[in-house]
């Protein structure tokens, strides 16, 4: 998937139509639950799952960047093999989140928050690619003797996977002024990644020998800095998870 990829507007009746042909018992309550329980049933499920998203994402960045570090080519390959499971688990929380719409039929705040999920799902999807193209560029780097110890690499890739912590937790608990808060900190990956261009692009003019592993540096540093962007993207979710109105954090 591609970042012009994002599923704005997407033909959320024939999805439905198509997993209702599916789930032919999805719409018959069972039992004694109320509507009301089996909506909130539906979406605790989906929310667990964007849960469990994240904290492979989390998971994700923190390997590759230890593979970085360890030169360890084989445990950057093991991140690239686990991005499948992350977007397996994206998928199923889009089709989750339109079968419940399809079956519930939710108003107000419960369509606002399946729809927030869903989008939140969809950046976790691509960080959690950012994070398997980093390893990519880290199975080529590990042979080599680091460049100026990988310049600011390390420091970005800790930081992410913080922010990418924080802004779970902040929508856990729908908390704006932690969302506001994880949004500017995205403001320091961005410092880190104009460092590290600088001086990337600094030690290949004086070396062409450092030109094939500042390369790939660059890149990493690139998929790092869409991370952070990605998370600002997520705290607007949160905001408009509590206000039903859509904000610019990074404008």
């Amino acid at each position: 998937m591609t970042d012009d990829d994002r599923p704005v507007g997407q033909d959320v009746n024939q999805q439905a139509d198509r997993i209702l042909a599916e789930s032919p018992r999805a719409m018959t309550p069972t039992g004694s639950h109320t509507p009301r329980e089996i909506l909130d049933r539906e979406m605790q499920e989906i929310k667990d799952d964007i849960l469990r998203m994240g904290s492979l994402v989390e998971e994700a960045i923190r390997s590759a960047l230890a593979a970085l570090v360890a030169h360890d080519a084989a445990g950057a390959t093991e991140v690239i093999v686990a991005d499948q499971r992350i977007n397996a688990m994206q998928r199923r929380v889009n089709e989750l989140v339109t079968r419940t719409i399809a079956t519930q039929g939710p108003v107000a705040r419960d369509l606002r928050f399946l729809l927030a999920l869903d989008h939140v799902g969809y950046e976790l999807e691509r960080m959690g690619d950012h994070a398997a193209s980093v390893a990519k560029q880290v199975r080529k780097l590990a042979p080599e003797p680091p460049l100026k110890r990988y310049v600011d690499l390390p420091r970005m890739g800790e930081l992410a996977s913080s922010l990418v912590g924080g802004i779970l937790r902040a929508l856990v608990d729908i908390d704006v002024d932690l969302a506001r808060s994880i949004a500017a900190r995205d403001d320091e990956i961005d410092a880190l990644y104009h460092r590290t261009f600088d001086e990337v692009v600094a030690l290949m003019r004086a070396d062409p020998a450092n030109v094939e592993r500042g390369t790939r540096i660059l890149f990493s540093a690139h998929y790092l800095e869409r991370i952070g962007d990605r998370v600002t993207n997520i705290a607007e979710d949160v905001l408009f998870l509590a206000s039903g109105e859509i904000e610019d954090l990074n404008p």
